[in-house]
């Protein structure tokens, strides 16, 4: 390739790193030969690729501000074993977890001994929450 064929993916390259754009930057080449093959028109191929970098994006979001949050460790509520502790009260838990409280600017506390998943149910509140928040 000469130098004057390689000026327009440099230039486009120094572009998409001033604008921040790594996923458009990292996918472009691969998305445009797979669009090619089917036939996909330009306007399509653009917005796919913007798709990709929105969904990248997000997806960083939630990771930055899960890193923020600093956690402990990495719960979900599916992994909760409702059934080891059977007092806990798993529709209230479910119920939080909708995280209306929140929308309602309400506070809550969990009570109880060392050891029967306070901290992991929070966790997995939390986690549970952080997707909706970016709407």
């Amino acid at each position: 390739m000469t130098a004057a064929n390689q000026a327009p993916e440099l230039l486009l390259h120094h572009h998409l790193k001033k604008l921040r754009l790594p996923t458009v930057l990292r996918e472009y080449e691969k998305l445009a030969r797979h669009c090619a093959t089917e036939n996909v028109d330009h306007v399509r191929y653009l917005a796919r690729l913007i798709e990709l970098e929105l969904i990248d994006r997000e997806a960083r979001m939630v990771d930055r501000r899960i890193k923020a949050a600093r956690f402990p460790a990495i719960k979900s509520l599916e992994s909760f074993d409702f059934d080891a502790i059977p007092t806990l009260n798993k529709k209230l838990v479910l119920d939080l977890a909708r995280s209306e409280f929140v929308d309602r600017r309400e506070n809550i506390i969990a009570l109880g001994p060392s050891g029967v998943g306070k901290t992991h149910v929070a966790i997995g509140i939390g986690l549970d929450r952080g997707p909706r928040m970016l709407g």
